[in-house]
C-alpha cells in the first residue's frame, strides 16, 4: 500500500490501530544487543513456534479474521542486568532471565491460562513485582524518548504508525511552515543531547536562514564514550522515530538528503535501521513528492569504522565525504559550510528522537519536565560497579542520588560509592560530595564536567 496523499496516510493509521487492537495479548521479547547475546532470539522463536502450533498467533495484518496473540522482538527494555527479558501484555507482566526451558510454562501457563509465574519476576528484600511499571529500577524513570522500547515491535512500521508514529511529520509537512517548526522547537528548550547542550532551535534556525538550494540533515549515531549504548538501543529499537525526527527537521530547514552516521560495530542498529529505511521508502514515506506535498527527501547510512574522533561533526561530514575523519578550524560552522560544504543540521541520535513528542504535544509540555534551563529528559548507560546495570531515562535534573541509588539499586555487594565517570573522556569523574547535584546541563559545566552523550560508569570504595 503506497501512501500517496493526505488521506492514504488517515486510512493507513486506521488500518494499523485496529490491527494491533485484535491482538488480544502481546508478549514482547527483548531483541537489543545485551538479550540477543544471552539467547532471546531462540526464546523468541520458540514461544511464537508455540503460540501458532495452538493456532492463536496474530501478526499485525489487515483481516478481521487475523486475531489473537502477538508476539514480536521488541527493543531493549533497558533492564539489562536481569535479561533475557519477557514482557506480556495487557497485564504488563515482566519475566527476568528467561530460559528456553521456561518458555513452554509461560505460553501454558501465563499466556494460555494467566497464570503468572512468580520465580520468573522481580523481587527485593522479600517483596514480588509482578508489573514492569512497579519494579523498583522503573518506577522513578520518566519514559519519553524511550517510551516504545520494549513496547513495541522494533522491526515494523505498521506497529510504529498504530502507536501515534509519524503523526507529527504530518503535521509539520502539511499544517505548520517551516519557520513555526523551528520556533516550536526553539520555544521547547531542547537542547542537543550529544554533549555540548546547544540550543536545537536555534541550530534549525540557523540552517533555514541559509540560501542554499542544497541542505542536508545528519544524525550522529557514533556513540562512543565508554559503557554508553543509548544512542544504539534507540536505533534498533526506535528507528522510525528517529527517521520522523529528521524527517520534521528536513522540513523546517528546506533540506533535501539525509545521512545517519553509525558506527559499524552496531551491526544491528545498522540492519534495523536499514529496515526502518526500506519500509518507510515502501509505504511512501521517504521519496519523492512525500503524500503528494510537494516534499522530498530520503536518508542514506554511513558505517564509521570506529574512531572516537568521528563523534566530532566536522569530523564526522569529513567521514561521510570519504576523507579521513579530522576535525576543522571553524569557522565556517556546520550550519554554514558542513557536508560537502553545504548548510547542515547536524544532531545526535536522542536529540532527533525528542522531535515528534514536542510537535505533538506542544513545546509548553517539554517544558513542564526537567529544569528550566535544561528542559525534558536524558537517557543515560549505568554500568559500573553498580547492582542495576542498564538503560534508563530521568527528568533533567535528577540526581546522581537518584541514579545511582534509586534505579541502579546501589553500590554492588554494600560498598561504598567512590565515584562515577561522566561524559567519556571528555567528562570527568564526579564523587561523594556531587551526589545531590543535579544532572543538567549548566550544573555540570559548573564542575568542569559535562553530560556528555549520556554513560555513566559507576565505581565502589576499591576501585
Amino acid at each position: 500500500m503506497k501512501l500517496r496523499n493526505k488521506a492514504d496516510f488517515k486510512e493507513f493509521f486506521k488500518l494499523c490501530e485496529e490491527a494491533l487492537q485484535r491482538q488480544s495479548k502481546k508478549v514482547l521479547i527483548c531483541a537489543g544487543t545485551g538479550c540477543v547475546s544471552s539467547g532471546s532470539i531462540e526464546i523468541y522463536e520458540k514461544i511464537k513456534s508455540l503460540i501458532e502450533a495452538k493456532g492463536l498467533l496474530a501478526e499485525i495484518e489487515f483481516t478481521e479474521d487475523n486475531c489473537g496473540i502477538g508476539v514480536t522482538k521488541s527493543g531493549c527494555h533497558g533492564f539489562c542486568e536481569m535479561g533475557p527479558l519477557v514482557r506480556i501484555e495487557p497485564d504488563n507482566l515482566l519475566y527476568l532471565q528467561v530460559r528456553l526451558e521456561d518458555c513452554e510454562e509461560i505460553v501454558n501457563e501465563t499466556i494460555i491460562n494467566g497464570i503468572p509465574i512468580v520465580r520468573l519476576m522481580y523481587s527485593q528484600n522479600g517483596e514480588i513485582y509482578p508489573q514492569q511499571e512497579s519494579i523498583p529500577f522503573y518506577k522513578n524513570q520518566t519514559r519519553l524518548v524511550l517510551e516504545h522500547c520494549g513496547h513495541i515491535d522494533a522491526e515494523s512500521i505498521k506497529e510504529y504508525i498504530a502507536k501515534g508514529g509519524y503523526k507529527a511529520f504530518y503535521k509539520a509537512v502539511f499544517d505548520m511552515e517551516p519557520e513555526d517548526i523551528c520556533q516550536e522547537i526553539s520555544d521547547s528548550g531542547l537542547r542537543g543531547r550529544g554533549g555540548g547542550g546547544f540550543p536545537t532551535g536555534k541550530k534549525w534556525f540557523q540552517v533555514l536562514s541559509q540560501n542554499s538550494p542544497v541542505k542536508y540533515v545528519v544524525c550522529n549515531g557514533d556513540e562512543g564514550d565508554p559503557g554508553a549504548f543509548m544512542d544504539r538501543s534507540l536505533m534498533e529499537g526506535d528507528s522510525h522515530r528517529i527517521i520522523e525526527g529528521m524527517l520534521i527537521a528536513a522540513v523546517a530547514t528546506r533540506s533535501t538528503e539525509g545521512y545517519v552516521y553509525v558506527r559499524a560495530e552496531y551491526p544491528l542498529a545498522v540492519k534495523r535501521l536499514n529496515l526502518a529505511l526500506e519500509s518507510a521508502r515502501k509505504y511512501g514515506l521517504l521519496g519523492e513528492n512525500i503524500l503528494n506535498s510537494g516534499f522530498s527527501f530520503d536518508i542514506h547510512i554511513n558505517q564509521g569504522a570506529g574512531a572516537f574522533v568521528c563523534g566530532e561533526g566536522s569530523a564526522l561530514t569529513t567521514s561521510i565525504e570519504g576523507e579521513r575523519g579530522m576535525p576543522r578550524v571553524k569557522p565556517p560552522r556546520t550550519v554554514e559550510a558542513g557536508l560537502w560544504g553545504k548548510p547542515t543540521v547536524l544532531n545526535n541520535v536522542e536529540t532527533f528522537a525528542n522531535v515528534p513528542s514536542i510537535l505533538n504535544n506542544g513545546s509548553g509540555w517539554f517544558k513542564t519536565i526537567g529544569t528550566q534551563k535544561s528542559p525534558g529528559t536524558k537517557a543515560f548507560a549505568v554500568t559500573g560497579n553498580v547492582n542495576n546495570t542498564g538503560l534508563i531515562e530521568v527528568p533533567m535534573g535528577a540526581t546522581l542520588r537518584d541514579v545511582i541509588f534509586e534505579s541502579g539499586g546501589g553500590i554492588k555487594g554494600g560498598k561504598k560509592f567512590k565515584a562515577v565517570q561522566i561524559g567519556g573522556p571528555s567528562g570527568a569523574c564526579l564523587t561523594e560530595e556531587h551526589l545531590d547535584m543535579p544532572l543538567d546541563f549548566d550544573s555540570l559545566k559548573k564542575e568542569g564536567a559535562m553530560i556528555g552523550s549520556g554513560g555513566l560508569v559507576v565505581m565502589d570504595e576499591d576501585t
